[in-house]
C-alpha cells in the first residue's frame, strides 16, 4: 500500500528534467558499474544498450518539430546523440573506452541538475 502511494506522489512530483536526470543518472551508474567490474569491449553492451537508447530517445523528441526546446539546445543534443551513438560503436568493438561517454552523461546531469536544483552528481 505504500508503494502504490509512493509512485502516485512520484508522477505528480516528477518533471520532465527530474525524470531525464533519474533516468540519465540510472544509465550511467550501469555504465560506471560495468566499466569498474572491468567489462570491456562487447562485454559491455547491455550498459551501452541502455545508453544508446536513452540517447536515441532524446535524440528523436528534438527532432520533433513540436519541441519547445530553443533550437540551439534540440541541435546540440542531436548531435551528441549521434556522437554517442558512434562513440558506443567503437567501445563495443574495443577501439576506446566507455570512459567518454560517462563523462557526456555526467555534463548533461550536471546541467540538468542546475535546472532542477538537484545536487550535481559525483563521481
Amino acid at each position: 500500500m505504500s508503494v502504490n502511494a509512493y509512485v502516485r506522489t512520484q508522477k505528480v512530483a516528477a518533471t520532465p528534467r527530474s525524470t531525464e536526470f533519474r533516468l540519465m543518472s540510472e544509465v550511467t551508474a550501469d555504465m560506471i558499474a560495468a566499466r569498474d567490474a572491468g567489462l570491456t569491449g562487447a562485454q559491455l553492451a547491455d550498459a551501452l544498450h541502455r545508453n544508446r537508447q536513452v540517447w536515441g530517445a532524446f535524440t528523436t523528441l528534438c527532432i520533433d518539430s513540436g519541441n519547445a526546446l530553443p533550437h540551439e539546445l534540440r541541435a546540440g543534443i542531436i548531435s551528441l546523440g549521434l556522437w554517442v551513438d558512434r562513440h558506443t560503436s567503437l567501445v563495443m568493438t574495443g577501439r576506446d573506452t566507455i570512459d567518454e561517454l560517462i563523462n557526456v552523461n555526467r555534463t548533461v546531469m550536471i546541467g540538468l541538475a542546475n535546472e532542477n536544483g538537484n545536487p550535481a552528481p559525483v563521481g
